[in-house]
């Protein structure tokens, strides 16, 4: 296979699981903004704690559609390890998700309904990049498929250097 075909092939299967993780995500990002205006407007509990809460269920939403239908063909060994490492970095992104929102209510006074959805949004969309390449480089790894062998360093001709 030539390069150029092989880089083909590699950028039509990074396409299709950022599609998947798109439809995961976006289905995710649905249920964090309906619990976090749903426990916003019907408990009163503060802004920054409902969108803890909602990014905390959609997580466990997320989990289960990057598992069984983005990353299904990944590697299934390990599952404690995979749930740790989604953990992990959940954690980090549900940090940068709230971060944006806190900083917006508590630092600059951004109180409103719309501003607190907008910066919601927002956050979300800063800390999905870094769960994206989290996801695919940490946790849900590539296996190896059958009869493959880890790549050989490339050689030099004798006497080439």
């Amino acid at each position: 296979m030539s390069e150029r075909s092989a880089l083909r092939v590699r950028l039509d299967r990074l396409v299709r699981e950022a599609a998947k993780f798109g439809a995961v995500g976006g289905a995710g990002l649905l249920v964090n903004l309906l619990v976090f205006n749903l426990v916003r407007h019907t408990t009163g509990l503060p802004v920054v704690r409902a969108s803890v809460l909602a990014t905390v269920v959609a997580i466990a939403f997320n989990y289960v559609g990057f598992r069984y239908f983005t990353y299904r063909d990944r590697d299934k060994g390990g599952r404690t390890k995979e749930l740790t490492l989604f953990l992990l970095f959940s954690a980090v992104g549900l940090v940068i998700e709230n971060g944006v929102l806190y900083a917006a209510t508590y630092g600059f006074g951004w109180h409103s309904p719309l501003q607190n959805n907008v910066f919601k949004f927002l956050g979300i969309g800063i800390a999905t990049l870094f769960r994206f390449w989290s996801y695919r480089t940490w946790v849900f790894r590539v296996q190896p498929a059958e009869g493959d062998e880890p790549a050989e360093e490339p050689t030099e001709p004798a006497g080439v250097r």
